[in-house]
């Protein structure tokens, strides 16, 4: 089957073609600036990046430009859109309705559409880009893949705020978590990878990007997680604050003069290692070079990163009573050995152990720590748009 998968944003479009058989990325790129310009970037495999300026009013215009530098005579990976033989929908919030995938259906996009206030940012896009594919692709099977499906196992006592039990009942307040697909990848890897039967394991997996978080993971199904009702909580992030004392939010906004969106805007967009480093930057490799040049705050913000995970990782260590491996995925964890260094100096008690040299690698399924180490730590690459692409083939075939 070849697969299309789309990933909608605000105002952008992230989009792979996969041929499900083999797994091979046929083609890729992104619509960005949707809604104010427009620019498409297009990769078809073995070929240079194709970049088009053009506008795109809506989603509608990007996703049908994408579906034309598919079917280019030139450079297209397909000759007609025929070929596409499913659409793969990532989507980030499922509320309590989705603990899986889902084909696309009135009934599916209804149920979807009463999580909106749950994520009000994100799943509008997703459902843009649902009813676009809808109108451009009519009759092409769809799959909605859910962010938070992977965390939908969690117990009550993980899942559940210490806050009236009314506010579950009537508006579902409780933790969801986020990066699911990743997350759900990256245990499945991991346990391949070490050839660990996944069904009887206990692993964490740390995806640590711009937005990071942690998942405990016990025999294949998630039981705790870092993210919460939102992507905000847990650890300290690229521009978000991760966990802060709620009163905090109104002893800022007596000081700052500011209202609750804006004290919002302050922890979603201006703290994390951004707001730590005075502003120096939310990338890590800036932080890195700023550190090894003496820049203090880059230091600091990059110890207080290194420290939550490490706190996080204690802690689901302790929530399941043991572990067998953890692994460091996305762009932080694939890529800053610096960072996966410092979180597993503090993990000694539990004898592991860091092969120094391995953990210079990068971009493949490593396993870092020593021989001797007692639990195994690996660098895993996650590959959502692939797993989208497995979930949409396992629900149709």
């Amino acid at each position: 089957m070849k697969v299309l998968i789309i990933n909608c944003g605000s105002s952008s479009l992230k989009y792979q073609l996969i041929d499900s058989d083999t797994e091979e990325v046929l083609a890729k790129g992104l619509c960005e600036r949707i809604g104010i310009d427009g620019r498409l970037v297009y990769q078809k495999a073995g070929c240079d990046k194709e970049i088009t300026e053009a506008p795109m009013p809506t989603h509608k215009e990007g996703i049908q430009m994408v579906l034309d530098a598919l079917t280019n005579e030139k450079t297209g990976a397909i000759s007609s859109l025929s070929e596409i033989d499913a659409i793969g929908h990532r989507v980030v919030h499922g509320g309590e309705k989705f603990a899986c995938s889902a084909i696309v259906d009135t009934a599916m996009i209804d149920a979807l559409e009463e999580c909106t206030e749950l994520a009000p940012l994100h799943n509008p896009a997703n459902l843009i880009g649902i009813h676009v594919c809808q109108e451009l692709m009519p009759g092409v099977p769809m799959v909605g893949v859910f962010d938070t499906a992977f965390h939908q196992t969690m117990p009550e006592k993980a899942y559940l705020y210490g806050l009236p039990y009314e506010y579950y009942e009537k508006y579902k307040v409780r933790r969801y978590g986020f990066h699911g697909t990743s997350h759900s990848f990256v245990s499945k890897e991991l346990a391949k990878f070490l050839g660990i039967d996944i069904n009887h394991s206990k692993l964490i997996v740390c995806h640590l990007g711009n937005g990071a978080s942690v998942s405990a993971v016990v025999d294949g199904k998630c039981v705790d997680t870092s993210m919460g009702m939102t992507p905000l909580e847990g650890l300290v992030m690229g521009t978000r604050s991760g966990n802060v004392d709620p009163a905090i939010l109104e002893f800022i906004a007596k000081k700052e003069n500011l209202d609750l969106a804006g004290v919002m805007n302050v922890l979603n967009k201006k703290s994390g290692v951004y707001g730590l480093s005075k502003g120096l930057s939310s990338d890590f490799r800036d932080l890195e070079e700023a550190s090894a040049s003496g820049n203090v705050y880059a230091t600091k913000a990059l110890d207080v990163f290194c420290y939550h995970v490490t706190k996080t990782i204690g802690a689901y260590v302790a929530a399941m009573n043991g572990v067998d491996a953890i692994a460091f995925t996305a762009g932080i964890g694939e890529n800053a050995p610096i960072v996966r260094e410092a979180v597993v100096k503090n993990l000694e008690y539990l004898g592991v152990k860091l092969d120094e040299e391995q953990n210079q690698l990068r971009g493949k399924n490593t396993k870092i720590s020593a021989e001797d180490s007692k639990v195994a730590v690996c660098v895993i690459p996650t590959n959502e748009e692939l797993a989208i692409c497995r979930e949409t083939v396992a629900l149709l075939k």
